[in-house]
């Protein structure tokens, strides 16, 4: 729960943000001869709250908005992904989850890449995979050829065939997964993308279905996980987790070769498996 100064922040934040929007960007006419500033009966209006709600909010009380009603404020005002960041995060909410899903930008990209041989990809707060460099292709190539809608981590490790036969150690990682995705996101679990994305699975895989159900929680850790590849036979891989400074709701996930043998068969996987 915020405390007065930070909803004090908030309410100044919000009046100085709310003077700056152009009124043409809500089909608004001028008023008084000014094409910026909104009132604030239209941001509650274009926000879907009540004026009185909006009101206290600027004036500081301790109320306590919800990450929707924020996140619409947010729309209304035209914040950037940092003023929005912030705003959050004065109101109590931590940063996590609150960008929206697409595609990363050019330089997550380049990062991914710039990992050469070892496996790399990117994770929204819903473990979409939304990038990967090509020797992550060479790893696991299905990546790129899974529907947008079927590429989440979490899914594929329970309904894609191959991963069980690409992870021997499959129904101890699986376990992991479950109780890493269930530490990360345990506060979100009544959100929609959420609710859908486990519906999907209870339903896709007994296996899952009964994990879930055990309710177990692990935090991420750096540890070795081996696969078992066609091109290169049995590699050890560190499994590491990194998070970009400027954004903050995307992982960047490696696996770096844990053995001298493995960073050979890195170079091998991806001179024989890697595409264009």
């Amino acid at each position: 729960m915020p405390n007065q100064a930070a909803r004090a922040e908030l309410g100044g934040f919000l009046r100085m943000r709310r003077e700056s929007v152009a009124r043409s960007r809500h089909g608004l006419p001028p008023i008084r001869g000014r094409d910026n500033g909104l009132r604030r009966e239209e941001v509650a209006f274009l926000s879907s709250i009540s004026v009185t709600w909006y009101t206290w909010l600027e004036q500081g009380r301790d109320i306590n908005p919800s990450r929707q009603v924020l996140d619409a404020i947010g729309e209304t005002l035209a914040l950037s992904p940092a003023d929005q960041t912030y705003l959050l995060s004065l109101a109590g909410f931590s940063p996590g989850g609150t960008a929206p899903p697409g595609e990363p930008p050019d330089h997550v990209h380049r990062l991914l890449e710039a990992f050469g041989r070892s496996p790399a990809f990117a994770l929204d707060p819903d473990w979409e995979i939304t990038a990967w460099n090509r020797a992550y292709a060479a790893l696991y190539p299905r990546v790129r050829t899974v529907s947008d809608d079927d590429r989440n981590l979490l899914s594929l490790v329970f309904t894609d065939p191959s991963i069980k036969l690409l992870m021997p150690d499959w129904e101890v990682e699986s376990r992991r997964f479950v109780s890493e995705f269930r530490m990360q996101n345990g506060a979100r679990l009544d959100e929609a993308a959420v609710v859908r994305l486990l519906d999907r699975l209870r339903a896709k895989s007994p296996e899952f279905d009964r994990i879930w159900d055990d309710h177990t929680i692990e935090g991420f850790q750096t540890r070795i996980r081996r696969f078992d590849h066609a091109l290169t036979g049995e590699i050890e891989l560190e499994y590491h987790r990194l998070t970009p400074a400027d954004q903050p709701d995307l992982n960047i996930v490696v696996y770096t070769p844990a053995t001298d043998t493995a960073a050979a068969q890195l170079d091998r996987l991806v001179g024989e498996g890697s595409v264009t």
